[in-house]
């Protein structure tokens, strides 16, 4: 797998790309090591170079002075959370699947969970461009989408059931997500 093509083809044809994705492996190991570690840096490396290097002040609201070891360690952990959520959202995906009289796969839900975040991670950059905080909005309901087109070709519900599917993974994802920034705070 190339990783470049790989989130070219997950952002500008999805839907051929998830039929391809079906035929690979899903094991984590490698999945972490030759997606998520690099895609998933994208965000914390861009907002730690917006604060310590460039000194932009961050997208929230919060003022205060992060030293550079301290917004170092803050990048590190928002790097490592992105491995627990991706994980964590493969087992939710993988646990709902007979709810949703889908197939359990451990293996597809690993690479739904990975290969839906791509928008996420890539809309990243955006945090180096003050005033295009809504970028990664966008990118959220472009990982909808991918979440959508993915569930019925690696996940296999039942066609009435595509919808309550997504809806109930994204509502999780909305939750684990919700209980890592309050953790360890949102992306400064």
């Amino acid at each position: 797998m190339d990783l470049v093509q790989r989130a070219k083809a997950m952002v500008l044809k999805p839907a051929d790309e998830w039929r391809t994705i079906e035929q690979e492996s899903g094991d984590p190991g490698y999945l972490f090591v030759n997606y998520v570690a690099y895609l998933a840096a994208i965000p914390p490396v861009c907002a730690f170079l917006r604060r310590q290097v460039y000194g932009w002040p961050p997208a929230h609201f919060h003022h205060h002075h992060i030293g550079f070891f301290g917004g170092l360690f803050a990048a590190i952990v928002h790097w490592l959370a992105a491995f627990a959520v991706v994980y964590a959202m493969a087992v939710i995906i993988d646990g709902l699947a007979p709810t949703f009289a889908g197939q359990k796969n451990r293996e597809n839900a690993m690479k739904l969970a990975t290969y839906a975040m791509t928008p996420l991670w890539l809309a990243g950059v955006f945090f180096l461009i003050p005033g295009l905080g809504f970028v990664p909005f966008l990118a959220m309901l472009y990982a909808i989408y991918l979440l959508w087109l993915g569930l019925p070709v690696l996940m296999k519900p039942g066609p009435d059931r595509l919808g309550p599917y997504a809806v109930a993974v994204v509502l999780c994802a909305i939750v684990v997500m919700s209980v890592v920034a309050a953790i360890i705070g949102p992306i400064r």
